[in-house]
């Protein structure tokens, strides 16, 4: 198969979900001699992409972005191990999480396959986070972006004391700070010191790539 035929078999596998497909496209393009950012770049961010703007535009539904992923996720596997090391070191850092007292993490899940599949370097703390956490990986991971979300109003003052504690360790300035959930908005976002608010993951993607 050609570069070309690799790259856009990997596009199509993660597009219809097919994880087995997407892993031996992916191991085809190590065989054939692409550079493993490239076949991540040219073809499973592609593939992502168009899942993403489909979803957006209510072409798709959660559970084929969720086997996209999955699919994306597979392929990821076998290529991340081959980016060199200088290279791997220039990605974007992200830590993202739900913040502490709430465990849904659907809209966080779809957040962060967004982020990794425009080739941003994603640490994900999970749900229920202690507001302490977001602050000590930001600080370990060097990450230039801190990503939070919740699905409760209780649970909202967590994200302004995790931008305490950024502005306290002296870390604020360097990491832009987006929030997520349904009752959070740009607003509140301006009200508790972060940057930015995304109202869906394909929202919270574009408005990142502004000010990346």
């Amino acid at each position: 198969m050609t570069r070309e035929q690799i790259l856009a078999g990997l596009e199509k596998a993660v597009v219809v979900g097919n994880k087995a497909e997407a892993v031996k496209e992916a191991n085809a393009a190590l065989s054939a001699g692409v550079k493993a950012l490239d076949a991540i770049d040219h073809g499973l961010i592609k593939g992502m992409t168009i899942v993403g703007d489909k979803y957006a535009a209510r072409e798709l539904y959660l559970p084929q972005v969720l086997l996209a992923a999955d699919a994306m996720y597979g392929a990821l596997d076998v290529l991340l191990p081959h980016i060199p090391k200088e290279e791997a070191k220039k990605r974007v850092g992200v830590v993202i999480g739900v913040v502490e007292g709430d465990v849904h993490d659907i809209g966080k899940n779809l957040v962060k396959t967004m982020m990794t599949a425009g080739g941003l370097s994603v640490t994900d703390l999970g749900r229920d986070v202690p507001i302490e956490n977001f602050v000590v990986n930001v600080k370990e991971k060097d990450a230039h972006i801190l990503a939070m979300s919740t699905l409760m109003t209780p649970t909202m003052d967590g994200m302004k004391r995790a931008v305490d504690g950024l502005i306290e360790s002296g870390m604020r300035m360097k990491v832009k700070i987006i929030i997520g959930g349904a009752p959070t908005s740009q607003e509140f976002a301006d009200d508790i010191g972060a940057d930015l608010h995304g109202i869906n993951a394909q929202d919270a993607m574009n408005k990142l790539k502004k000010v990346l």
